[in-house]
This record gives structure tokens, sequence and C-alpha cells, in this order.
């Protein structure tokens, strides 16, 4: 999947241009925004294929448009950070971040990070040929990205969507969080991996006593599985 355009989101001018200027020697096309408002506005009127964007932004901060790019969008975001903290980190993952690179970062990491995903989202596209899977009263549509409990749709954010899509194609196994956050958000992910938990919280909020025939279970000291009932 070739990208045609990256928007590019940072309030700082010369990072915006140094990015502008690899990014167009890879033969991206280059949408530039320095605060949060102007970047939605460009993002919903010229509808770029990726967008970089950094978290410290005057106005609307970078959690904030990535929020609402989630509302309407599955476009991927790199999340800009001159923060290491762990609780950037996981939010990024949470608010449906792609991946994340701590500032001063080297240009042609930038360049390698976008072609992974896209080759992520090129073997997603290939591989898919399941792209729904039914259970009890449990439909997950990731043609439609829809989930449906008990007959009705229910709103579900995109990665919350995914992890159960992930968990329930491959029942009865059981995953470790780092597998978890290395094949559904798609990099290797050091540090706290707590996201996981938080969204498999918000899906059991979804599902809890849905169906006595499948079950989203914990594996004390483990990770998580989808079980199914034989």
């Amino acid at each position: 999947m070739a990208v045609e355009k990256i928007l590019v989101v940072d309030d700082d001018k010369n990072i915006c241009e140094l990015l502008r200027l690899y990014l167009e020697k890879e033969g991206y096309g280059v949408i530039l925004s320095h605060d949060g408002e102007e970047a939605l506005v460009k993002f919903n009127a010229l509808k770029p294929d990726f967008v970089l964007l950094d978290v410290m932004l005057p106005g609307l901060d970078g959690w904030q448009v990535c929020r609402e790019i989630r509302k309407k969008s599955n476009v991927p975001v790199i999340m800009l950070t001159a923060k290491g903290e762990t609780f950037d980190k996981v939010l990024g993952l949470e608010l449906g971040a792609d991946d994340y690179v701590v500032k001063p970062f080297d240009t042609k990491e930038i360049i390698a990070r976008i072609k992974a995903i896209h080759r992520r989202l090129g073997q997603s596209n290939q591989q898919a040929e399941v792209k729904e899977v039914v259970y009890d009263k449990l439909v997950v549509n990731m043609t439609r990205y829809e989930l449906k409990v008990d007959g009705k749709v229910v709103d579900t954010p995109p990665k919350e969507l995914e992890l159960l899509f992930h968990l329930a194609s491959t029942p009865n196994r059981v995953y470790t969080r780092d597998q978890l956050l290395d094949e559904v958000w798609g990099f290797e992910y050091y540090g706290d991996s707590r996201t996981i938990d938080v969204h498999v919280k918000r899906l059991r909020e979804k599902l809890e006593g849905v169906s006595d025939k499948w079950a989203l279970k914990t594996v004390w000291g483990v990770g998580y599985k989808f079980e199914v009932n034989e």
C-alpha cells in the first residue's frame, strides 16, 4: 500500500521542514500543520494516508487530535514525543496510535517506521481471508470495523476491536501481554504493558454475561485468551 500523502503536525517548523525534505525524497506528498486545530481541518479536507503527530502542540494537543482522528478514521498515526515516560507511551497506544517515536529522532528511523507499518497493513490485507469471527451472540467484523453483541451494534474503538478479533480468531490460545502488543499494535513495546489490561477491562464491560459458551479469560501470570467451551 503506497502512501500518497503524509500529514506532519509539529509546532517546530524546523522539524516540519526536515521531515518534509526526507519524506519528499522518499516519494511521499507532505502536508504541514503547526497546531492541533489546523491539523484537524487539514486532515478532514485533504484526507492524508498517514499522520506524524507531535504530542505538545498549541491549542489542541496531540492526544486530543489523535482522539478526534480515531473517531472517524483508521489512518496510521505515529506520535512524536519529547517525553520518554511510560505514561505517554501507554496513553498514545490507548488512544489508537500505531507507533511512537521519542525526540530527538533520526529521520531514517521515521521512514523505517512508516514503511514497517505499511508492510504490516499490506500483509494484513493479504492474509485477511477471515474478516469476521462469529460466536454465540457475538460477531466481530473487521471489514466494517463493527462489533455486534446479542444482535446489537456496540460502539467500540478500533484497537479494542482489533484486540478482540485477534484473540477470538485463535480461540483458547493464551497470549502474553507483550505478544498482544507486538501482534495487535505491531511493534516491540518495552516497558509497562498495562495498556492491554485497560483494553481487556473495557471489552469485558461490553461482553460480560452475554454468553456461557465463550469468555475473555485472564490466565494469571501469563496473559489472556478467548476461551470457547467445546
